[in-house]
């Protein structure tokens, strides 16, 4: 196996979660803030097939 560095798949600075407010108790799952939630719907709804 080829111990290459490799380039990430995804570019995630833009992602929903980059811009965490908070994070749930018990699962650690990173809580977006009401604005980046809002951002990325809008850009689903923009890129829509």
């Amino acid at each position: 196996m080829d111990n290459k560095e490799h380039k990430p798949v995804e570019n995630h600075k833009t992602a929903a979660w980059a811009n965490v407010e908070d994070i749930k108790n018990g699962s650690n799952v990173a809580k977006p803030s009401q604005y980046q939630t809002k951002n990325a719907k809008e850009y689903v709804d923009e890129n829509e097939k």
